[in-house]
């Protein structure tokens, strides 16, 4: 662990590691806003941080100038830090919020494995999003995979049959796998249109399905009021955007008319759907 640096090392057992990226897996910051809304709910605390010398290119991802106090001049490196938090019924979480790396991954994902069983970790999540063809008013879906067949079961999910280029949260689950620890991903669904945009609604699916995982009831209200505004403004933007609420529309007629073709599923229905859809998105991403 010799990339990781430790402020504090709490002694955990049986602990679940929620980990999300901002870049290439992190569709409008969904995957890394819903890990920022859990290290919030329960006051996690940071235990550790992934030195970013070794993995990144500062040309691509550039430290930053922060004024403290409006007088210190700070300067912040990009981070991947681990924070630890404790449910409200005692079970130790981690979480894991950073930026994929630009180098040496099979390096950064032994910094994540050697990190994860010194906090006796035995369950990783990986958190994604991706932009798909459905419209905004639709619920955000969210689909999981996993190699674990103790956790298909428990979960309803199934094991990943993606083949194609993947992204840091793909190695990590991997690597994760062969490591022996449980491992397991959801991914949100995101309008291709409204990308560019946080959204705050997907934000909210991943942590709605997370709780599930976890079993725990989360009201996460002010999610739902930031989820409620960005409605709101996406509406507004449909209204002075005519060329691009034509093109919302479109989505729900080509939806109505493959609703009447038997041989074509509703994706907001079909789970393996949405994992086709998942399967594209990868594909066509731009290394």
């Amino acid at each position: 662990m010799k990339h990781v640096e430790w402020f504090d090392r709490p002694e955990l057992s049986d602990a679940v590691m929620i980990t999300a990226f901002s870049g290439w897996n992190d569709a409008a910051d969904a995957a890394t806003e819903a890990v920022r809304y859990l290290a919030r709910r329960w006051d996690a605390r940071t235990v550790a941080s992934i030195d970013a010398e070794s993995f990144y290119d500062f040309a691509s991802a550039r430290p930053t100038i922060r004024l403290i106090d409006g007088e210190r001049r700070q300067l912040e490196w990009p981070r991947n830090e681990f924070m630890v938090a404790e449910l409200e019924d005692g079970r130790p979480l981690v979480l894991l919020l950073g930026i994929e790396p630009r180098l040496l991954w099979r390096t950064f994902t032994e910094a994540v494995h050697g990190a994860a069983e010194a906090l006796g970790v035995t369950t990783i999540v990986t958190l994604g999003a991706l932009l798909t063809e459905t419209h905004h008013d639709r619920a955000i879906e969210v689909v999981g995979a996993s190699n674990n067949e103790e956790l298909n079961d428990r979960l309803d999910l199934r094991p990943s049959t993606y083949e194609g280029p993947t992204g840091i949260t793909g190695v990590l689950n991997d690597a994760c796998h062969r490591a022996g620890f449980n491992s397991l991903s959801f991914w949100a669904a995101v309008p291709s249109y409204l990308g560019q945009s946080p959204s705050p609604k997907a934000a909210l699916s991943l942590v709605h399905r997370v709780a599930d995982f976890l079993d725990i009831t989360l009201g996460a209200t002010d999610l739902q009021i930031a989820a409620a505004s960005y409605e709101r403004q996406i509406a507004e933007l449909m209204e002075d955007d005519p060329d691009l609420a034509a093109y919302a529309q479109q989505l729900l007629d080509d939806e109505a008319m493959e609703a009447k073709d038997e041989d074509v599923p509703e994706l907001e229905n079909d789970p393996e759907a949405l994992i086709d859809e998942l399967e594209q998105f990868l594909r066509q991403q731009d290394d």
